[in-house]
């Protein structure tokens, strides 16, 4: 358990950087849609060439053979898991400060144990209590920011990271599911290609990209600066390839509803990360009491949420 939540904390601090450049994207005029369907375009190409100088061809090959034989499930999977979640994302940080996505961004943790319902998993209603305090953290930062936004902006940043944040546990836990072949709607896949992590990312950035293109044709955005076109790099690189991988591989050695739920739990650390990102980077300020209070909320939420996940297992 120790070792997956280190990895969950690792990624969760790439991740961040994700709350953080989205912002400045943002804030300099870069359209939300290039934002999101850039980074997986630059995903798509840093994982091919890392496979390529790692000696590691038939991960790459076996992924091309894999998404012919399954291309509707990873069609899917990657549409919801990685293109929904993410257009959603990137389309909030028009509305909202980093740390302020980051935070309602944790309402994750309340979605993960509704989706592991949906697949006939048995959720323990132990620390079922903490994620509650999380959401009452997630309340307090929106009553904050409702006083610097406008009604519009705040419904519309607030639906879009909720949703977002369904999504991201969907695609993830049908990829689980099917490594696993625990539920029957769900195909079976089985083999090195999914039992590696590199590999699993690149099937779910190859299943996405029927959703980038559709969304592109259908909002048809203004060409990307070149400082959007930068920072969307540097998000593939530290939240897309290094953080997504950690959170797969973390993901994949959890074999019960318990460690899945502590390795989504852990993804709470993004707050803290985005806040400091945002402050230091961005000039951003400081939360507010109010802010703060659903921070600290937040916090002492995931770590008592861990600690009876941990207690329930024993």
């Amino acid at each position: 358990m120790n070792r997956l939540l280190a990895i969950g904390i690792l990624s969760a601090f790439f991740f961040s950087s994700t709350f953080v450049l989205n912002r400045a994207m943002s804030l300099q005029g870069g359209h939300w849609v290039w934002t999101a369907s850039l980074r997986y375009g630059y995903m798509l190409v840093l994982l091919c060439l890392w496979l390529l100088v790692t000696g590691q061809v038939p991960v790459l090959t076996g992924a091309v053979r894999e998404f012919r034989r399954h291309c509707l499930f990873w069609t899917v999977a990657g549409g919801i898991g990685f293109g929904v979640f993410y257009a959603l994302l990137s389309f909030s940080a028009s509305f909202a400060p980093g740390w302020v996505v980051a935070t309602t961004w944790q309402a994750t943790i309340l979605a993960s144990p509704l989706v592991l319902l949906i697949f006939g998993k048995r959720v323990p209603a132990r620390g079922m209590l903490f994620t509650a305090l999380i959401f009452i953290g997630i309340v307090l930062v929106t009553i904050e920011q409702a006083t610097s936004s406008s009604p519009r902006e705040l419904v519309l940043g607030f639906l879009a990271v909720m949703a977002a944040a369904f999504a991201y546990p969907l695609g993830n836990q049908l990829v689980w599911e099917a490594r696993h072949g625990t539920s029957a709607r769900v195909p079976r896949i089985d083999g090195p290609v999914i039992d590696n992590s590199i590999g699993r990312v690149l099937l779910m950035v190859m299943g996405s990209l029927p959703f980038w293109i559709a969304l592109i044709v259908v909002t048809n955005p203004p060409p990307p600066s070149t400082g959007q076109l930068l920072n969307t790099a540097i998000v593939a690189v530290f939240s897309g390839v290094v953080a997504t991988s950690l959170f797969l591989k973390a993901r994949h050695h959890a074999s019960t509803a318990y460690e899945l739920a502590a390795v989504d739990a852990t993804q709470s650390t993004e707050v803290l990360f985005a806040l400091l990102g945002e402050v230091m980077f961005l000039h951003g300020s400081y939360p507010g009491v109010t802010a703060s209070a659903g921070i600290a909320a937040v916090v002492a939420g995931l770590i008592l949420y861990i600690r009876a996940q941990a207690a329930g297992r024993g």
